[in-house]
C-alpha cells in the first residue's frame, strides 16, 4: 500500500450505478433499477450534521473545495467507477455504488485517500436475483442479513480467483 500525507477534502463522493439505499428512499426509485448513467453525489463530511447531501453551491458557500477541485472530484470518481465496474465485473459482481474520499498532498495534487472495500461499496452477486442472497457488502449488517464475514470472504475469493 502506498501512503502519502494529505489534507482531506471534507466531501464524500458517492458514485451510483444501480438504485439502492438512500437514492431509493429519497427519489422513490425501485431497488435494483440500473441507472442510465452513473450519478455522482457529494456529501458534507460532518458527523455532527449526519454527512448531509450537498450541491456544488453548498460546497462553494462552505468553502469546502474550489470549483476546479469539484470538477476533479467528479472526473476522478467517474474514472475510478469505470475501472471498478470492469474489475468487479470480472469477479461476477455488480458495482451498485461506492463512496470515495480525496485529499490534497503537499504538492497540491488531488489523490484518492480512501479504501475500496465491501465497507465502502455495494456489491451484488451477478449469479442471483434473490435480494437477500445477492448482497455481498456492508448492507448484510445494515439489513440484519447476517453472514457478513462469509460475504466478505466470497468477495475476496472471487478477486483472488479472477487475478
Amino acid at each position: 500500500m502506498l501512503v502519502r500525507a494529505v489534507t482531506i477534502i471534507p466531501i464524500e463522493v458517492v458514485v451510483r450505478n444501480i438504485a439502492a439505499g438512500s437514492l431509493c428512499k429519497r427519489l422513490g426509485l425501485e431497488l435494483g433499477m440500473v441507472l442510465p448513467r452513473p450519478i455522482v453525489e457529494f456529501y458534507y463530511k460532518n458527523d455532527d450534521l449526519g454527512d448531509p447531501l450537498i450541491t456544488t453551491e453548498h460546497i462553494e458557500i462552505l468553502n469546502l473545495a474550489s470549483p476546479h477541485q469539484v470538477e476533479g472530484l467528479k472526473h476522478h470518481a467517474l474514472v475510478i467507477n469505470g475501472h471498478l465496474q470492469q474489475f468487479f465485473g470480472q469477479c461476477r459482481l455488480n458495482l451498485v455504488d461506492f463512496k470515495l474520499e480525496f485529499g490534497v498532498d503537499n504538492d497540491g495534487q488531488m489523490i484518492l485517500a480512501d479504501e475500496i472495500s465491501p465497507d465502502t461499496c455495494r456489491l451484488w452477486d451477478q449469479n442471483t436475483d434473490d435480494p437477500r442472497d445477492r448482497v455481498l457488502d456492508k448492507d448484510r449488517f445494515r439489513q440484519n442479513l447476517g453472514q457478513e464475514s462469509a460475504a466478505y470472504q466470497e468477495v475476496l475469493r472471487r478477486i483472488v480467483e479472477s487475478t
